[in-house]
Order: structure tokens, then C-alpha cells, then sequence
């Protein structure tokens, strides 16, 4: 993590007292908690404190990726019945971490295996990615799919760096290499470690993609 990024999001999880803004859940370690971009980056969000808030693992992961749909998951509050029940199973939690544990396992276990699943059939097993978007449970090309071929080929031009490239299309430069990198754009899912063919449209070509490999592994050396 860049020493920006862990910056902003120190100072997001002290500003929110390490709770998160949604289902309320408190760990002052911060290992299970995010700072969410309100606005995403590439919907030209900035990466401000004033655009991240403090979000669990599992609320980030359900969250909307548009501030209007965002507003609206917020004001779903979780009380009631759910609140007490979250807070036994914090108090179970703080009791009996060794059962906590297994449980945890035997669940990333599952998880792993249906996910992994997934991916074998050609299905994508996160968010869509810079330049697609999902419609009907498909992956499909979004309006700003040709961008993605353009990062590609702008980043292979002499001289051109990570940062000046970033800064040109509005991504951190943690965003662009994870864009640079992504075996999503040559229409396979990689999972675990193990690469898949999608069902999906490639959005470049196999040589521009090795292409674009190469010189992040020379820059990596340097």
C-alpha cells in the first residue's frame, strides 16, 4: 500500500472511530475495516478524506458502486433484531476465538470453492472491472471500454511512466497497475492463483498484453 493510501485511510477509520458507517461494527485494529470512495475514482471521484468513509469488509463489498445507489445503501440501517444478534456474536466472538476460527476457516473454505467454481464456468467473481460493466448477472463492455485498449498502448510509449499515465486518465497509481495487469481484459477470469476463460468480451490482445507485462516487469527491476 502507498504511503498516501495508508494515510487516507488511517485517517478515515480515526475520523469514523474505527466503526463502520454502515453495520456498525468497531475494530480498533483496522484490519477488518475499508476506506470506501464514496464516488469511485474512475467516475471522477477524488481520493480526499472528505470522499471516503469507513466501511467493514462486507459492507464495502455490497456497496454501490454510484453515490446516489451509495446514499441509498446507507440509509438502510441495520437495527433491530440484526443489531442484537451482531452484538451477541461479537460478544461469542471475544470469548471463544478458537471456535471463531474454525468457523472462519470451514467458511473461507466454502466460499473458495464456490468462487473457484465460478470462475471455471467462465464467470467473473468480483466487481467489473475499469471498462466493463454487469447487466444481468454478464459481464459486458461499458461506454468507456476503447479506454481501456488506449491505457494499454499510451503506457507502451517511450518515456511514458506510471504516474504521468495515472494522472492522464484520473487513476491512483495502484488503479492503473491493477488495470495494467488485469487477465480480465483478455477475456479470461483468473482466480487463486488459476487462470480461466471468461465468457466475456476481450477488450485487448493477447501480444499487447504481454507487451504491457514486460515493461511493468522491467520497471519493477529498475
Amino acid at each position: 500500500m502507498k504511503d498516501r493510501d495508508y494515510y487516507l485511510k488511517l485517517k478515515t477509520l480515526e475520523r469514523d472511530h474505527f466503526i463502520c458507517q454502515k453495520c456498525k461494527l468497531e475494530d480498533k485494529t483496522g484490519i477488518k475495516l475499508e476506506a470506501h470512495h464514496i464516488t469511485p475514482l474512475y467516475k471522477g471521484g477524488k481520493d480526499e478524506l472528505d470522499n471516503l468513509i469507513t466501511l467493514c469488509f462486507d459492507c464495502h463489498h455490497f456497496a454501490p458502486n454510484d453515490k446516489e445507489g451509495f446514499d441509498e445503501y446507507m440509509k438502510e440501517e441495520m437495527e433491530g433484531t440484526l443489531t442484537v444478534l451482531m452484538k451477541s456474536w461479537d460478544k461469542v466472538r471475544k470469548e471463544h476465538p478458537e471456535l471463531i476460527k474454525k468457523l472462519n476457516e470451514e467458511k473461507n473454505q466454502r466460499l473458495k470453492q464456490s468462487m473457484l467454481q465460478k470462475a471455471s464456468r467462465g464467470n467473473i467473481v468480483s466487481r467489473a472491472p475499469f471498462g466493463y460493466k454487469i447487466e444481468n448477472k454478464s459481464l459486458l463492455p461499458a461506454e468507456n471500454f476503447k479506454e481501456i485498449e488506449e491505457i494499454f498502448n499510451e503506457f507502451l510509449t517511450p518515456n511514458m511512466n506510471l504516474t504521468q499515465l495515472s494522472k492522464k486518465h484520473n487513476l491512483s497509481v495502484n488503479g492503473l497497475k491493477k488495470i495494467l495487469s488485469n487477465f480480465t481484459y483478455l477475456g479470461k477470469i483468473k482466480f487463486d492463483g488459476q487462470i480461466h476463460q471468461g465468457s466475456h468480451q476481450p477488450l485487448i490482445s493477447n501480444t499487447l498484453f504481454n507487451h504491457v507485462q514486460n515493461k511493468l516487469k522491467e520497471i519493477l527491476r529498475n
